[in-house]
Formats: C-alpha cells, sequence, structure tokens
C-alpha cells in the first residue's frame, strides 16, 4: 500500500500516438487536508474510493488505499465533494516494462498534461520518452488535491 511515483510536465502531445489505452475520469475530494486526501473517482463506469496519507519528504512515496465501490455510490458522494471537480482523460502509454499515465486535463486545468510513473523503489532506473518535460515530483500545486482548489487556469503565466 506505499505508492513510489514521479510525475512530469509534458511538452507534446507525441504520447497520444503512443497509448494503448485512454480513459476519461471524473473525481472529487472529500477530503483534501495535506496529511491525508480522500479521492471519489469515476473511471470506466466504476467508481473508487481512495485514500492517500502524506508524502515523504521528497515527494517520492506515500500511503496510498483505494477500494472499488459502485458508480451509483460514487456519483452520490461526489456531490459531497469540496469544490473543483477534476476532469481528464489518461493516456497509458508502455515504455520499456513500465506504464506512464499521461493525464490531459480539462475545464479549469485545460491545457495542464502531467505524466506519472509508479516505481517498484524510490531509485528505480527508467527509459524518459522525448514527450517528457520537467520532474515536478512533490511539488504540491501538481497534486489533484490542490488542482481542484486553485487550478491551472488561474495561475500567472
Amino acid at each position: 500500500m506505499l505508492e513510489i511515483e514521479r510525475k512530469f510536465l509534458v511538452n507534446s502531445t507525441d504520447f497520444k500516438g503512443q497509448s494503448f489505452k485512454n480513459t476519461q475520469i471524473i473525481q472529487g475530494f472529500l477530503n483534501s487536508h495535506k496529511e491525508r486526501t480522500v479521492r471519489v473517482r469515476i473511471r470506466e463506469g466504476k467508481g473508487y474510493l481512495t485514500i492517500k496519507g502524506l508524502s515523504t519528504s521528497n515527494g517520492l512515496s506515500r500511503f496510498e488505499w483505494e477500494k472499488e465501490i459502485s458508480k451509483k455510490e460514487a456519483e452520490t458522494l461526489l456531490l459531497l465533494c469540496e469544490e473543483g471537480v477534476i476532469d481528464k482523460i489518461r493516456y497509458e502509454v508502455k515504455i520499456d516494462h513500465l506504464i506512464f499515465e499521461v493525464d490531459e486535463f480539462f475545464g479549469a486545468n485545460e491545457g495542464l498534461i502531467i505524466a506519472e510513473i509508479e516505481l517498484n523503489t524510490e531509485d528505480q532506473k527508467f527509459t524518459k520518452p522525448a514527450w517528457l518535460g520537467d520532474e515536478v515530483t512533490g511539488q504540491i500545486k501538481y497534486y489533484n488535491s490542490q488542482l481542484s482548489k486553485l487550478p491551472f487556469t488561474s495561475w500567472s503565466k
């Protein structure tokens, strides 16, 4: 239940041609406290409830627990969420033996594209595709829970 993940900005849409799957995700946060988040998500006709703990100081690891719930339960819980629902399409791209999850955001976060890769260890090596930009691991403003409160389109350019 320990999640080890690195996040990157994406500098082109070339990943779309490399993706083997894409899925719309709608999610909201019942709690977006920095020490814990409780997320409700609808993806592929199913609902999910996820609890994430505080990130380590380098932002690479944190506790994560997820449980599948019905779509109807998720829709009901979304009505109770804090303001700022996230709408995005997730593209899955396999590079070597690992999968990059690339999120293209819409609505108040239109224009933001973030790639994440889950690793087995914090120092695990991986191939970086050409479309991968600057690393933003540990930068709180790129967490979905924060994007729901302070969306990308409101940032100063």
